[in-house]
């Protein structure tokens, strides 16, 4: 699925009342089968701009195209559907649910598109076996893994659905080299096998060597197209 952002703008007022210009008229493209690291200082609009791309937020100004689905023109029933069948997204902090198992949080995508009780955990326990997470850690709840376990489990739940765009905010950032590499090759992989389209927002260089673009966020544009 190819993505097209033309002139992408986005603003924030400050506790004083004033405009912050965070995105200041980003275009670029991308296509299925392509891994774009997006880097920048902290604050620079990294995660401001997956939000606008999953339609989380909307932009100023601008417009947004995933194949032939306009995101900045949807409503907010057709950009749920839309996020629900079409995209996975990966966090710093994780963002399960730490009451459920590694196995409940990676078939819930599944569950919202009502696959079979059995069958979602089926695929979850399969998909998290391929990351090196046994039936143990299947069952376990959440809260009981390690922090890296936790993140294996995150990257399970946003590919399970096999979406074609994954939008990945810091999926590294708290984890050590021998890990971080590993969810990094997981990315980068799933892209290439599907294809999909991977946009991974980071601070890590080692990962955005391995990712076929970088865009440099800095001052509200970006560098290296």
């Amino acid at each position: 699925m190819e993505l097209v952002v033309n002139d992408l703008r986005k603003s924030f007022s400050s506790p004083t009342g004033e405009r912050i210009e965070v995105l200041r008229g980003l275009s670029f493209t991308a296509a299925a089968g392509e891994v774009l690291a997006v880097m920048g200082a902290s604050g620079a609009g990294k995660s401001t701009l997956l939000h606008l791309l999953s339609g989380l937020e909307a932009a100023d100004h601008g417009s947004i195209l995933a194949g032939e689905f306009a995101i900045d023109r949807a409503t907010p029933s057709a950009l749920a559907r839309f996020r629900n069948k079409q995209m996975g997204f990966v966090f710093q902090f994780h963002n399960l649910l730490p009451d459920l198992t590694a196995g409940e949080n990676v078939s819930l995508p599944l569950r919202i598109t009502r696959t079979s009780s059995g069958e979602a955990i089926r695929q979850a326990r399969q998909m998290l076996e391929e990351v090196g997470l046994d039936g143990r850690a299947s069952d376990s709840v959440v809260g009981h893994l390690s922090g890296g376990e936790q993140q294996r489990v995150a990257v399970c739940r946003a590919l399970i659905t096999r979406p074609a765009i994954v939008l990945a905010d810091e999926p590294t950032g708290n984890l050590d080299t021998p890990l971080a590499t590993e969810i990094s090759h997981s990315l980068v992989s799933y892209a290439k096998s599907s294809p999909a389209l991977v946009i991974i927002a980071t601070h890590n260089r080692a990962l955005a060597e391995l990712c076929d673009r970088t865009l440099i966020l800095r001052d509200g544009k970006l560098c290296g197209l």
